[in-house]
């Protein structure tokens, strides 16, 4: 009996929790909603998927916002890049 197995998609970066990644969204900036990247902070990864918490709200590309400001991308997306910045290496929890 043969099993065949998924693999995970292979990934030009790697992320870890804490880092601070850009991610191409709807959000709000100055009281306007726009269309652009905005810095994030990664909260969960999986094999598959990054989960990325915001500062400011968030919208779905079906316009409604997210209440929690995490949106989960693909670890291939086109839409998630690591910042420019160093890594969150801090200790102390993030004030969201």
């Amino acid at each position: 009996m043969a099993y065949s197995f998924m693999r995970a998609p292979s990934t030009e970066h790697t992320f870890e929790v804490g880092d601070t990644v850009e991610v191409f969204c709807d959000h709000e900036k100055n009281s306007d909603r726009v269309r652009g990247w905005i810095k994030g902070i990664v909260v969960q990864v999986d094999n598959k998927m990054v989960a990325v918490q915001f500062r400011s709200n968030v919208y779905l590309t079906d316009g409604w916002m997210v209440p929690d400001r995490i949106l989960w991308y693909p670890l291939n997306s086109v839409h998630l890049r690591p910042s420019p910045t160093k890594k969150a290496g801090r200790k102390e929890i993030p004030d969201f």
